[in-house]
């Protein structure tokens, strides 16, 4: 599904069901020794995505680290971002020559648990819910939360600095279909200083792809 929410030169690959013989890199089990059964899965799941992008890529099934923070530490001229949540796992790679930066998240479609919408959210971004969620065959708050967290992961390996989420203001497009609203666009715009560590343009905002299916909604950020 994440495909369809990426632009070409990015490679893709995600696990709708969980292969029972699929095992951790050898290099990487160390990472995960002491780990819960569902954290093992996550994370062995997320990378075996990512091998696969790596090889649409025409680059080795190389074995992926986890640097501060948790961020996986890719090869050198790779860029890319992993996600993971019940019943699925995704990675999206490219190029350090082509893209700066990818950030991808999958959330279920479902309401935010009671109390959270308040923590993760800005008043202006709370009054667009409240008035575009009658409109809407689509759980708004979450989607809400999957953007910010996309948001986040495409700032992080270019200015290894915290970005919480009062430090975007996250606006939406909703394309309108028959069976109610599936896809659609949003714009981050980001509300700290962006100085990046890539020697670029500084950050000022990321423009974004989002998507709902099979139960579940994706956001895609790919920053050039």
């Amino acid at each position: 599904m994440i495909e369809k929410i990426l632009p070409a030169g990015v490679a893709s690959a995600e696990l709708l069901e969980y292969p029972e013989e699929l095992t951790a890199h050898p290099a990487e089990e160390h990472l995960i020794a002491k780990s819960v059964e569902k954290r093992r899965r996550d994370f062995i799941g997320a990378r075996h995505c990512a091998r696969l992008a790596l090889a649409e890529l025409g680059e080795p099934p190389v074995a992926i680290g986890k640097g501060e923070r948790g961020a996986p530490v890719w090869p050198r001229g790779i860029v890319g971002s992993l996600t993971h949540t019940d019943g699925y796992r995704a990675a999206a790679l490219a190029h350090k020559l082509r893209f700066r930066s990818v950030g991808i998240d999958a959330e279920p479609h479902g309401p935010l648990p009671e109390g959270v919408l308040d923590s993760v959210s800005l008043p202006p971004e709370r009054e667009w819910l409240t008035s575009a969620s009658p409109l809407v065959a689509v759980h708004l708050d979450r989607l809400l939360f999957c953007a910010k967290e996309a948001t986040y992961k495409a700032w992080w390996p270019l200015t290894s600095r915290w970005l919480g989420f009062e430090d975007a203001h996250i606006t939406f497009t909703v394309d309108e279909s028959s069976d109610g609203a599936g896809t659609g666009t949003f714009h981050s715009e980001l509300l700290v200083p962006g100085q990046t560590n890539d020697g670029g343009v500084p950050l000022t905002s990321f423009d974004g792809r989002w998507m709902i299916g099979d139960g579940l909604i994706l956001t895609a950020i790919v920053h050039g």
